[in-house]
């Protein structure tokens, strides 16, 4: 049966490994394979693969885990979020497992927790696992409930995967020198690092519609972030909701745009805005796995062009 093109592929979800500790809304698992074939595109491997809004971070994580970028660079504002990658990053991975193997999983529990002002970063890093665990959805930003019902109405510990979080974070820790972690503003860092070329940025942030109900930290200069983009010299690819204000900022700052479809955890279909300088790596038909020893050269060599 002939493949089709990799714009015509509805990408899975679950048949992307699953890296991050957190169950994030609006995370990019779906956007795995299709980052791999913009890699694979490119005539160079990465020096840094850099996610200015990083929040659960699986692109970036998945990018390092798969080796295809010397090191990996996350930016995140989010003090909560930015104490769970401190603490793995920094020394604090084998603390924050015990806290998470000897936890009670109970709505009391929980509650208690919740409400209390963490006094260390690894108090507050611990919370936000399990707030993202126990929170409708993994919605963190302020109002979100706990479940209810569940996954197969298990409750509140329904997502409270412990082996499963234990893993993760021990992989990533491995990983550790590798990976760097900033707390601050991911706009800021594009600007302090727009000049380098050895740099791939993969730019997915607080969406125009969603973003308010899913993040502490959703409101950014839309209009400021494409200016900014204009000045990197590295390759990039920024994710977006597919909605005109957002395609007329693209036409503006002449950039490349795609609609990209994906099925969610649930099997629906939906369509999300891919944006960069050049998407022509999307658009025709590459080689597959399967194809070797096509695949392995095309790996090696990619477009067989110098690129930027």
């Amino acid at each position: 049966m002939k493949k089709k093109p990799l714009s015509q592929r509805i990408v899975n979800v679950a048949s992307v490994p699953h890296r991050s500790p957190f169950r994030y809304p609006g995370g990019k698992t779906w956007l795995v394979p299709l980052v791999r074939q913009w890699l694979a595109s490119l005539a160079y491997k990465p020096v840094q693969f850099s996610e200015p809004f990083a929040g659960g971070a699986i692109v970036g994580l998945s990018v390092i885990f798969e080796n295809l970028a010397e090191t990996l660079t996350l930016v995140e504002r989010d003090e909560n979020v930015g104490a769970v990658w401190q603490a793995i990053l920094n020394g604090g991975a084998e603390q924050l497992i015990e806290r998470i193997a000897s936890f009670d999983m109970r709505e009391s529990t929980v509650r208690q927790l919740l409400s209390s002002e963490p006094a260390t970063l690894l108090d507050r890093a611990f919370a936000t696992i399990v707030r993202n665990r126990v929170q409708r959805g993994g919605i963190m930003a302020p109002g979100a409930s706990l479940m209810k019902k569940g996954e197969n109405g298990r409750g509140i510990s329904s997502r409270w995967y412990v082996q499963t979080l234990i893993k993760r974070i021990h992989a990533i820790a491995e990983r550790k020198n590798r990976i760097t972690f900033f707390q601050g503003d991911g706009i800021q860092f594009l600007r302090d690092n727009a000049h380098r070329s050895d740099v791939v940025f993969f730019i997915d942030p607080p969406y125009t519609v969603a973003g308010r109900r899913l993040y502490l930290h959703s409101e950014i200069d839309h209009h400021e972030l494409f200016r900014v983009m204009t000045d990197v010299k590295g390759d990039f690819l920024m994710t977006y909701d597919n909605v005109g204000p957002i395609r007329a900022l693209a036409a503006k700052f002449h950039f490349d745009t795609q609609e990209v479809q994906m099925k969610n955890t649930h099997h629906a279909i939906m369509s999300e805005l891919l944006i960069g300088r050049n998407l022509t790596w999307f658009r025709i038909q590459l080689p597959q796995p399967g194809d070797y020893p096509l695949f392995k050269d095309f790996l090696r060599n990619g477009f067989g062009g110098n690129q930027t």
